[in-house]
């Protein structure tokens, strides 16, 4: 099997397990499909090459794989066979598996870097140098130095029909490398620089998905669907009843391929519970009446692009869609996931760490256990069905509200929000409005959060200034209700 680019979670912060199989299914249709578009570039230099390339990349087949990097360096020859190497160089990568992605992004990433010993020369004359021209003339040598071979392979690609599709997967196939060895993290710079270029937000189109959009589009959105997964088409159909909408940004050079895309609910009052909001038997709420849009399900669909940010520019621009569709919408908030609650609280419980709890807690959390220690009584509740039983969430809810907003506020990484999707909307200027209980009783939002969910508030007037709070003071602007939790 081909090693599979998985769609991003939920601004990469979620990938389900049970997702990996129609990921590799939908990598499988591009991969078929590019071999397809590249088998139909005129000219084709597959002759050069020899024999067939082997899936895992044997180390007798890499001098020859080596020889077709370099003929995409070669100079020689016009624009056809330069689209015909870099099309071979391709298809190579394509009908690799795993291990074989591995050793020919090592080669790319090693044996194509820059010169490091004429750069070292090229610095040390500059900077003994005081003669302007010569300064010049070395600064401008010095930036030719610092284009490395494989940046011009891979920009080669983007010459090529669906070139780019092509290097959004390979980057998706980088990055899980990078921990392994740090020869990766350049390719992947390179990877990024050429894609930031061209996925700039300027450049996006806004589409809303509706029931009509084309099947394999249709499919792409359950597919790729991070956050609440798609059950059948059934739901699909639902998520895009009357009261809902699908908005995605797209790039002219992958017309099929959404990028991200968001979930909205029109509905009465902000919404608190996603069981509720999703449930199928649900009555279709009546638009007219809707006084407030609820986003409650982002997600990026290509992995490839994880760090070249969207999402904060695809809320804004929904929100100014929807406000001059439909003026009876007067909030914009989100029902999100804490995906870093547990994660954050569960080893402070198994260490036994006492201090987080006032007084009355440690008494209460005591009485539902045998644990003389508060911090691993409640960790031992917190591994069972704890949220079944009336006596025990109601005992727990102050406890477990109280330091998720304690989480939310105080917990902080390199002066940022330890929760990825805290961080995400508090940096796009949203207001921490409220903490809701037993929000997602699902076993994945009980794993990761305890079934706790919040509304994070997009009010229109404070969005610029909340960003700036936050970005300049790393000042977090929460609601009455999350206040008078702390």
């Amino acid at each position: 099997m081909l090693a599979g680019a998985q769609a991003c979670a939920y601004i990469k912060y979620m990938e389900p397990a049970h997702k990996k199989s129609s990921f590799s299914h939908l990598r499988r249709k591009t991969v078929l499909h590019l071999l397809r578009t590249w088998r139909d570039v005129k000219g084709t230099a597959r002759h050069v090459v020899g024999a067939e390339l082997r899936p895992d990349l044997p180390k007798e087949d890499m001098e020859q794989l080596k020889q077709q990097m370099h003929r995409c360096l070669d100079s020689h020859g016009g624009e056809i066979s330069e689209r015909c190497n870099t099309a071979e160089l391709g298809r190579i990568y394509l009908g690799l598996n795993e291990t074989g992605h591995e050793r020919f992004l090592k080669m790319l990433a090693a044996d194509f870097d820059i010169d490091h010993a004429r750069l070292s020369d090229l610095t040390a004359a500059y900077a003994k140098t005081a003669n302007p021209a010569e300064k010049l003339k070395l600064e401008m040598e010095l930036r030719a130095t610092l284009i490395s071979p494989r940046s011009v392979i891979l920009r080669q690609f983007t010459a090529l029909p669906d070139g780019f599709k092509f290097l959004v997967n390979m980057r998706a196939d980088v990055l899980p490398l990078i921990d392994k060895d740090i020869k990766f993290k350049g390719l992947e710079y390179d990877l990024k620089t050429i894609l930031s270029a061209w996925f700039d937000v300027g450049l996006l189109d806004l589409v809303e998905i509706t029931w009509n959009s084309p099947a394999a589009l249709l499919e792409k959105i359950m597919e790729y669907e991070a956050v609440h997964h798609v059950t059948s088409w059934d739901d699909l159909k639902n998520r895009l009843d009357s009261d809902r909408r699908v908005f995605a940004f797209f790039h002219n050079k992958m017309p099929l391929e959404p990028l991200i895309f968001v979930h909205v609910a029109l509905v009465e009052g902000m919404s608190d519970n996603i069981q509720h909001l999703l449930d199928p038997d649900s009555p279709v709420a009546n638009v007219e009446k809707a006084d407030t849009a609820i986003f409650y399900s982002i997600s990026n669909a290509q992995k490839g692009l994880a760090g070249i940010s969207f999402g904060n520019f695809l809320i804004k621009r929904v929100v100014s869609v929807l406000s001059e569709e439909m003026k009876n919408i007067k909030t914009f908030a989100t029902l999100s996931p804490v995906p870093g609650f547990r994660g954050w609280l569960d080893p402070i419980l198994a260490k036994g760490d006492e201090s987080i709890f006032r007084p009355d807690e440690r008494s209460a959390i005591r009485k539902l256990t045998k644990h003389d220690n508060a911090a691993k009584g409640l960790l031992s509740l917190l591994e069972d069905d704890w949220y079944k039983h009336e006596k025990t969430a109601e005992t727990l809810k102050p406890v477990l509200m109280r330091l998720c907003a304690l989480y939310l506020t105080n917990e902080k990484k390199n002066k940022k929000p330890l929760d990825p999707v805290a961080n995400f909307h508090l940096f796009n200027g949203a207001r921490l409005e409220r903490i809701n209980w037993l929000g997602d009783r699902s076993a994945k939002g009980i794993k990761q959060s305890s079934g706790i969910m919040v509304n994070y508030h997009y009010k229109l007037d404070e969005i610029d200034d909340n960003h700036e709070a936050f970005v300049a003071q790393g000042k977090i602007i929460a609601g009455r209700a999350v206040r008078a939790l702390l």
